[in-house]
């Protein structure tokens, strides 16, 4: 059969070549690695054909809960610029940006490769017809509603209709003559609060495209100013009518109705009871009108009267609290202990609204709570609809907090769940596991699978997110090319939204630059002097990742020709970032430990320098330099005297001090107090350690020492003293800063040497001799030096 080959247009993709010591990614991960991941879900995916909606033009991303229908039905979920840190010792997650320029799409080097189809038949009308109710299906599971969506968890209880504003169709609606007969009787009514009242309500009845004509009628005009004339007239049960009413009427968040109700309302709060004031709150939400006086008064009653509040009422509160993006600090306590009071009897649904209250209004939480409330959603996780986990999702990572049993249960379950879950809810989904630095296959290559025929509905926010949260991660799904094809094309189509928030197109192109992927319009126009001084005016701190991206783009790209950020803008972030590493990095225990062992070994701190080799990658590392043969060499000298008088001096190594490097033993050491850490194979300990490497007994190092050049033959040794913070959770896989940085020391050069924290850390309980074995074992190896 014939076979037609197909090629897309890319944006220019630098992609670089992995070196022979970087494992292979994506689907040909060894199995020993998948074994590392905590609570992989075993459950495969499945592939198959998807559809390719185009988006239209006038599509707008809203936020809607039927989108997060329990277990098959779709979902939604807003986001923020995550607080993801941790991913280097000065780490900070990035956010996107946007700035209004279009790229061409030409391709050059290392673009996705040529694909090949065979002729599909033509279609029949039925197939057709098939195929458009997929189309609106699916495009129907993509439209949100940010008002509707948050609001499912009310439909659960009906104590909830006493505190909430029903938007619903009326069931009864009005004739659209008697709309016209009370407008008609508007101009001779007296205007008494009565009438006015049931003017209101049965307007609001009128079907909904009259309703929508009434905003440019002079008559309906005239009614309200009525209203506002009266408003201390009226009782407090029918202004709280009026201002239902205008949920439905749609009256526009700023008409002067609205002013004079909330000033009322403000005014005669404390008069009324909690129920009208959650009510009335619920009313301004429907009509998204900010009301920042108002909700104080309603915590400040709320706080009065907390011993009187029901099941309903407090989670009610917790929502207007999330929707108003106000945190009380005086209710923080009361929230807490009410929520474990009563965290047996809310509903699933209830749960994922306290959450996303929570989430919404950045309020903490005690991690006791959090791990309560992840308790429960683990043993039901089954029973709660995708849009209300996503919320506990988003709190679990505003707190930072590791739940073994959650994410394992959550690696089962969700898997199944995102074909049918909107953009939003799959990104805070892939958000997650990158936040809590988890990894899981399984959920990762469903996300990945899933998102290139849902690419066009991404915000640049969702874009940069997943790029974010694949590159965190390491992970390159076995749809790697279209995956990160289709991400990179949709950051084009939204280039116009970095100017407002250039955080985004950061946080992509550093996610992209994990993962050795350099897209070069997107990085030029990142690094453009007026695209700089847009991040410089962001309310996130972003030149760290400025730092990053520009350092790499000039380590790993050596034909890059766009634009570079200023020496001056260089010099001015590796201060910003060393004088951050001297105050909370060298000082760490395992650091200046290992520090102070390694100049007792090599002969003084002359041959040993704690700093940070790159540091746009924002986390230390031990320099050490030896001579072709093996010999330790003086390179970090404070001043030149000091350069002057250590010229032809070395380190003796004696019998006697080489006995007690190699098996661990001082001459007041009995020989039961000898380590084990020195004599594991090299096979176990990784591929850049191995034994042996010892100098001759009496050697001494004779290099004359020039700082900052190279010697010929000279080694140059990187040690990284990781943490936990490095790896993937309990797991020994690198995120992606940390690949990237031994990735660029190992192009400049460096041979990289691990002292991992599982081998490192129980080694500073143990006795000096063991250590500094061990730090022999890691230093001196022939391999190293071969493979310079």
């Amino acid at each position: 059969m014939a076979t037609v080959l197909m090629c897309r247009r890319l944006p220019r993709l630098s992609r670089v070549t992995a070196i022979s010591t970087t494992a292979k990614r994506g689907s040909s991960k060894s199995k020993k690695e998948k074994r590392a991941k905590p609570g992989a879900a075993k459950t495969g995916t499945q592939s198959g054909a998807t559809i390719q909606l185009l988006k239209p033009q006038d599509y707008r991303v809203l936020y809607n809960p039927a989108a997060y229908a329990k277990g098959r039905a779709g979902s939604q979920q807003h986001g923020d610029r995550d607080s993801s840190q941790a991913l280097g010792d000065v780490f900070t997650s990035p956010g996107a940006a946007q700035a209004p320029q279009t790229f061409p799409t030409a391709s050059s080097q290392a673009l996705s490769p040529v694909r090949s189809a065979l002729p599909k038949p033509k279609s029949t009308l039925l197939e057709q017809t098939v195929l458009c109710k997929e189309a609106a299906e699916k495009e129907k599971r993509e439209v949100h509603d940010s008002k509707e969506d948050p609001r499912t968890f009310q439909k659960g209880r009906p104590e909830y209709r006493a505190l909430t504003c029903d938007s619903a169709e009326p069931a009864q609606p009005l004739p659209a003559e008697e709309g016209d007969r009370i407008l008609q009787s508007v101009a001779g009514c007296e205007g008494s609060p009565g009438v006015l009242t049931d003017y209101f309500l049965k307007l609001s009845r009128l079907p909904a495209e009259r309703r929508a004509a009434l905003g440019s009628d002079a008559r309906f005009s005239a009614l309200c100013h009525r209203a506002v004339v009266a408003i201390r007239l009226f009782s407090t049960p029918d202004l709280i009518h009026i201002l239902k009413a205008c949920v439905p009427l749609a009256v526009p968040a700023s008409h002067p109705l609205l002013n004079a109700c909330e000033a009322e309302f403000c005014r005669r709060a404390w008069d009324m009871g909690l129920e009208q004031l959650l009510l009335v709150a619920d009313c301004w939400r429907c009509l998204d009108r900010s009301v920042p006086s108002y909700l104080g008064i309603l915590f400040s009653y709320a706080n009065l009267h907390w011993k009187d509040l029901t099941l309903p009422q407090f989670v009610q509160l917790l929502y207007i609290i999330g929707e108003g993006r106000r945190s009380p600090a005086d209710l923080a306590q009361k929230v807490e202990s009410t929520i474990l009071k009563h965290l047996d009897t809310f509903t699933l649904e209830e749960l994922g609204a306290i959450c996303l209250g929570l989430f919404k209004s950045l309020s903490g939480i005690s991690e006791h709570v959090m791990r309560r409330i992840a308790d429960r959603v683990s043993l039901q996780m089954e029973d709660m609809s995708t849009y209300a986990l996503v919320n506990v999702l988003k709190m679990l990572r505003y707190a930072r907090m590791d739940h073994l049993p959650l994410m394992r249960e959550l690696g089962r379950v969700i898997p199944a769940r995102i074909p049918a879950t909107n953009i939003q809810g799959i990104m805070h989904i892939a958000l997650t596991y990158s936040s809590l630095h988890f990894f899981d296959e399984d959920v990762l290559a469903a996300v990945a699978t899933s998102l290139p025929s849902k690419v066009s509905y991404c915000r640049s926010k969702d874009a940069a997110k997943f790029l974010w949260s694949f590159g965190c991660l390491d992970y390159e799904p076995p749809n790697e090319e279209e995956f990160y094809s289709s991400l990179i094309k949709q950051l084009h189509a939204k280039l116009h939204e970095f100017s407002k928030f250039p955080e985004h197109l950061l946080t992509a192109l550093l996610g992209l630059a994990f993962v050795k992927r350099f897209p070069e319009e997107l990085i030029d126009f990142a690094l453009r002097e007026e695209f700089v001084q847009k991040t410089r005016g962001s309310k996130y701190e972003l030149n760290k990742d400025l730092f990053t991206l520009g350092k790499s783009v000039e380590i790993e790209c050596p034909t890059y020709q766009g634009s570079q950020l200023t020496p001056q803008l260089c010099q001015e972030f590796t201060e910003m970032v060393s004088s951050f590493a001297e105050r909370e990095i060298y000082v760490r225990p395992e650091i200046v430990e290992a520090t102070s062992l390694l100049e007792s070994m090599l002969g003084g701190p002359e041959y040993v320098k704690s700093h940070m080799i790159l540091p746009h990658t924002r986390s230390s590392d031990l320099e050490v330099r030896l001579s072709a043969d093996g010999r330790p060499i003086p390179f970090n000298f404070k001043d030149p005297v000091a350069a002057k008088k250590l010229r032809d001096m070395g380190v003796n190594l004696t019998d006697d001090l080489m006995s007690q490097l190699l098996q661990g033993r001082a001459h007041n050491q009995s020989p039961t107090e000898v380590g084990n850490e020195a004599r594991i194979p090299s096979q176990e300990r990784g591929d850049t350690t191995c034994m042996g490497g010892a100098l001759p007994a009496g050697a001494t190092s004779q290099a004359e020492p020039k700082a900052g050049l190279w010697q010929p033959g000279e080694v140059r040794l990187a040690l990284q003293v990781s943490n936990r913070n490095h790896f993937c959770y309990g797991s020994r896989r690198l995120l992606g800063l940390h690949c990237l940085k031994r990735r660029q020391l190992r192009l400049l050069g460096y041979a990289v040497v691990e002292l991992p924290f599982w081998e490192w850390f129980p080694l500073l309980k143990r006795t000096r001799s063991e250590k500094l074995s061990y730090l022999h074992y890691k230093v001196f190896c022939p391999a190293l030096l071969t493979r310079a």
